[in-house]
């Protein structure tokens, strides 16, 4: 599975960005969005399964929404009051299980974002 984002650039501080992922085909479980800072590890941002179940890091909670579109294998990412510390590179990130149980584990090339004060 082919993971293609797309939305990041330079954005001044309280702005607003918004990612799109596209994936080259279907049946993952879960997708969402990890950034990784420069220093950092990489880290979760959020992610939503086939049924819209939503999990946030506490850092972006009420400002990012992610939300995905299953017919269009897509997920975005609306990043609302944006703040310097959430300059990073974003990965789009997809999993799914196979039917022997076993997990896949798929990653964007990653899309940066900067955000200036």
């Amino acid at each position: 599975v082919l993971l293609v984002e797309s939305g990041g650039g330079l954005v001044q501080a309280g702005k607003s960005l918004r990612l799109s992922c596209q994936a080259s085909e279907g049946n993952l479980s879960k997708m969402g969005w990890y950034r990784q800072a420069p220093g950092k590890q990489r880290e979760l941002v959020a992610t939503i399964t086939t049924v819209g179940n939503t999990n946030y890091a506490d850092s972006v909670k009420g400002r990012f929404t992610i939300s995905r579109d299953n017919t269009e294998d897509t997920v975005d990412l609306q990043m609302n009051s944006l703040k310097p510390e959430d300059t990073a590179v974003y990965y789009c990130y997809g999993y799914r299980r196979s039917s022997n149980y076993k997990d896949y584990n798929y990653w964007g090339q990653g899309t940066q974002v900067t955000v200036s004060s």
